[in-house]
């Protein structure tokens, strides 16, 4: 009668080499097949290029009006990399709703559109988390389908952007310009851009305002007329719309408020406006009102002498 093996020698013979292992199937995931011997420790691999994930988010508060809603559609149509999202209420807490949907969204920064007394538009441009941001009067509205221009480019191609030499003149309208630039611009290689540019953003500084315009690249596309590469002479710039005009109020340090670090101190509020403007018209009254006054005491002063030819026909 032989012997009985121990537990340790039973166990190790039951267990195969590593080498005679049949190799184990690799797990099936959503982004493929993944190897199981695979190190999953990840290695930072510092990239030589500059990938740009700008994502803006746009939105607008609650009772604005309809051309302005309109204009908002229009900027949403010329930024493939932006996202649209519901109404937010116009509050003093609208700045932590706000930087809350921007993370929940995924973005970097945010283009807020606030009506108030369904007269005035404000403009929130901000960089979330951690600002800048900016307060603009939205002025001089124009909307595509009210302006009705020939102009027409491409859905979704990139943008050139192009400043007047006057954002060089001051630090505020550097930090402007450097804000609007990547806000505007869309990156390369977005999902929803186009890979060529066939309009152009012009932002120009008048009177203090920043002027913007949209024109498409107009290039002849006959066989006869294709023009040589860097023949600029036959490229004409058709205007597409929309238009307004930004009027910078304030600049803060942080996203929607923080310490301020511009003020502008040409900035007249539309209340003050209007304010004034009824007044004007107020005094149109009251000049009708003295000359009226005048006119009475003029008569009582200088009263006529009784005609004795008056009751004459009265018989």
């Amino acid at each position: 009668m032989g012997k009985k093996r121990k537990h340790s020698e039973s166990e190790a013979v039951a267990v195969p080499k590593k080498e005679d292992a049949a190799p184990e199937r690799p797990t099936r995931t959503l982004l493929g097949w993944k190897d199981n011997n695979h190190n999953d420790e990840v290695k930072d691999v510092d990239s030589p290029f500059f990938r740009n994930k700008e994502k803006v988010l746009v939105t607008c508060s609650r009772r604005i009006n309809y051309r302005y809603r309109h204009l908002m559609l229009n900027v949403v149509s010329l930024l493939p990399h932006c996202k649209k999202d519901n109404k937010v209420e116009s509050k003093e807490t609208k700045g932590a709703t706000l930087n809350e949907l921007v993370e929940l969204k995924n973005c970097s920064s945010c283009l807020f559109f606030e009506c108030r007394k369904a007269k005035d538009l404000y403009l929130w441009m901000a960089k979330c988390p951690n600002g800048p941001s900016v307060k603009f009067l939205v002025s001089a509205v124009h909307t595509m389908e009210e302006l009705k221009l020939t102009g027409n480019h491409l859905k979704g191609s990139r943008p050139i952007l192009t400043f007047s030499t006057n954002f060089e003149k001051d630090a505020h309208w550097k930090l402007l310009k450097e804000m609007l630039l990547q806000i505007f611009e869309t990156p390369k290689d977005h999902r929803k851009a186009k890979p060529f540019h066939d309009h152009v953003f012009v932002f120009s500084i008048v009177d203090d305002h920043i002027w913007f315009r949209n024109y498409q690249i107009s290039v002849p596309h006959n066989e006869a007329d294709k023009l040589p590469r860097g023949g600029l002479d036959k490229m004409t710039l058709v205007e597409v719309g929309p238009r307004f005009c930004l009027n910078p109020i304030k600049i803060f340090g942080g996203s929607f408020g923080g310490p301020t670090l511009y003020e502008n101190p040409f900035y007249v509020s539309p209340n003050q406006i209007r304010a004034l403007q009824k007044k004007k018209n107020a005094g149109k009254y009251a000049k009708k009102v003295k000359a009226k006054t005048r006119r009475k005491m003029h008569e009582m002063s200088n009263t006529l002498e009784p005609d004795e030819f008056a009751d004459m026909w009265k018989e």
